[in-house]
């Protein structure tokens, strides 16, 4: 493999990683440098297979598994669980995100693998963790959103709960992931030692409980679904405001903001009035506070607000839809998003790590492997197989029963 400035250079990776949670820990890892081997089984992993149900249902596939070297895998059969161990033995990093003790009973887990090559870094991703009572309940995005008392705070109180619009627990999981990795990489580097790291989705969504435990701790009382406004009902304004088009959020946490936004609507005539002098009086009028804004916010345009916002240094920005979003112009002059055309999806904006590595070398965008596109390269080059074995880990059934590329 040719070095370049990039700080994961010379890292491998074996990427069992499936959905999103995985596969966007190594994307991270594959942006930064290291030789990432995304191992699917044969019929490919859950998102590429969506692909079947519309062109955008493949897109996310795209988006996680660039600068990926895709291969094939039947790890139900014993060559494949035999190439899965070749390529562990001088690999550094392996990560997968199956239900605990798939692994183990398949008989490439983490005692298996760390016996074979103790300087390797396995990395495990779950619902729940490896241990605990509830550590065998299957988990995804929305269930964990469910247990973890995140779609109890989400919502309006007058409604049921929500689930949120992105899959942020597999997200925020994922980057969790990807800090364990790096973490137990730079461990390795003095002891020479590598070792399991887990996450579970349940545990990286409690920090973020922070504002809506407010209530709980002040109160003693389940925290309610606040909408829009702040989920421990401590800072106002806060909230997400109608414009006469469109919709803009505003927060004011700080008296200098409350001064700038009574200034862009021109009421300087609330200096004064005791009900919103301060950051607590404020609070303790939090439906008042709303009225204001509101008001004044439904006889302006989303941009008529939001430049009179910006003039006078209210934290502030326009609700934007999805489609807005990826064609934003800042986004594409930092080159966070590229347009490529895709084999398969056709026009696709990429996302870049959001990671800035200043001074490395960048990977531009690219297109994701077809499904085990890379499989005999991978077992030529990295394994040093001969034509010959490779047709017979084949007819084997080690890549699947067609054979892959």
């Amino acid at each position: 493999m040719e070095r370049r400035n990039r700080p994961l250079d010379g890292i491998v990776v074996i990427d069992l990683g499936q959905v999103y949670q995985g596969p966007y820990a190594t994307y991270l890892m594959a942006k930064a440098g290291a030789f990432v081997i995304k191992v699917e089984p044969p019929g490919g992993e859950p998102v590429r297979q969506r692909e079947a149900v519309s062109k955008g249902s493949g897109v996310p596939f795209a988006l996680l598994n660039g600068h990926k070297k895709c291969i094939t895998l039947d790890l139900k059969t014993e060559q494949g669980k035999a190439v899965l161990r070749k390529l562990a033995a001088t690999a550094d990093v392996l990560l997968e995100n199956y239900a605990p003790g798939v692994m183990d009973r398949l008989g490439v887990g983490w005692s298996v693998l760390h016996a074979l090559n103790p300087r390797l870094v396995y990395a495990s991703g779950s619902g729940y963790g490896l241990s605990g009572p509830d550590c065998n309940q299957l988990a995804m995005d929305v269930t964990v959103q469910a247990s973890s008392g995140m779609m109890s705070v989400t919502g309006f109180p007058d409604g049921p709960p929500v689930k949120a619009g992105p899959a942020v627990v597999d997200f925020l999981s994922g980057i969790h992931l990807y800090a364990g990795v790096m973490t137990a990489l730079y461990e390795r580097h003095f002891t020479g030692i590598g070792r399991l790291v887990e996450v579970a989705m349940q545990e990286v969504v409690y920090p973020s409980l922070a504002s809506n435990l407010t209530f709980y701790y002040d109160h003693g009382e389940v925290p309610p679904r606040t909408g829009n406004q702040h989920g421990g009902r401590s800072a106002a304004p806060y909230n997400v405001y109608s414009a006469s088009d469109g919709y803009v959020a505003i927060i004011g946490v700080k008296d200098s903001h409350w001064a700038g936004l009574i200034a862009a609507m021109g009421r300087t005539d609330l200096a004064n009035d005791a009900r919103f002098s301060t950051k607590v009086a404020r609070v303790r009028h939090i439906d008042e506070t709303d009225e204001i804004v509101s008001a004044w916010m439904r006889e302006l345009t989303r941009e008529q607000a939001c430049r009179a916002l910006e003039q006078h240094n209210v934290p502030h920005a326009p609700v934007r839809d999805a489609v807005e979003v990826t064609h934003d112009r800042h986004l594409h002059e930092r080159k966070f998003l590229e347009w490529i055309d895709h084999p398969q999806y056709g026009r696709v904006a990429i996302a870049d790590s959001p990671l800035r590595l200043h001074g490395a070398d960048r990977l531009p965008a690219v297109a994701s492997a077809r499904l085990g596109a890379d499989t005999e390269e991978i077992m030529t080059t990295v394994l040093g197989a001969s034509p010959e074995e490779f047709r017979q880990w084949t007819q084997d059934g080690a890549f699947g029963p067609a054979a892959p590329g």
